[in-house]
């Protein structure tokens, strides 16, 4: 009888160990998923101040009208995000536009002072900017997460039950090879 309990109870402890994985490689998905959300919102709060920017260049059109071309495409960038995809390419596209935005800014303010003047342009620089700090957390964050995600199904037990049950795929982080290529250190390189 007592044999009968003690393989009974390793059973039911193996069935909590499975369920337990299982639900970690669950949640992991999942806050992948709220992590790439956190960083679409954070990317839209960028369109909320681009029609005044918009306005503020058009009125300076005939100083620089390529910045206008420019948020533009920002604008078209971060609209082209999907909140439900994963997609760090389209992250890549609209970090790089928004780069080239906001030196196409300061390069127009830094060249006319009558832009450069104006408060208003600058409070919207500086919330740009700020802004651009709020994403860069958020992609932190998301990378965390899928770091997180990888080694629950990457490391034993969970790769097995993985194999066996989830069945998720490796999810990629977010990189900016921009900002790599001016590193000397490289993970894995001799």
């Amino acid at each position: 009888m007592s044999d009968t309990i003690i393989l009974a109870l390793i059973a039911v402890i193996g069935i909590v160990v499975l369920i337990w994985f299982y639900n970690q490689i669950v949640s992991g998905r999942n806050a992948i998923q709220r992590a790439w959300s956190d960083v679409i919102v954070q990317e839209r709060q960028k369109l909320k101040v681009i029609p005044e920017l918009e306005r503020i260049v058009e009125e300076h059109k005939a100083y620089e009208s390529g910045v206008l071309e420019k948020l533009t495409e920002m604008r078209a960038a971060v609209t082209q995000l999907a909140s439900d995809t994963v997609d760090t390419d389209a992250l890549k596209t609209a970090e790089s536009k928004t780069k080239s935005a906001l030196s196409g800014l300061k390069v127009a303010m830094e060249a006319y002072p009558d832009l450069k003047t104006a408060s208003l342009m600058n409070n919207l620089m500086r919330e740009i900017a700020d802004q651009q700090d709020n994403i860069a957390a958020a992609i932190r964050i998301f990378n965390q997460n899928v770091e997180l995600f990888n080694n629950s199904i990457e490391t034993f037990p969970g790769s097995a039950v993985n194999k066996r049950i989830n069945k998720e795929k490796r999810q990629r982080s977010f990189d900016d090879n921009e900002a790599a290529s001016g590193l000397s250190f490289r993970p894995g390189a001799e």
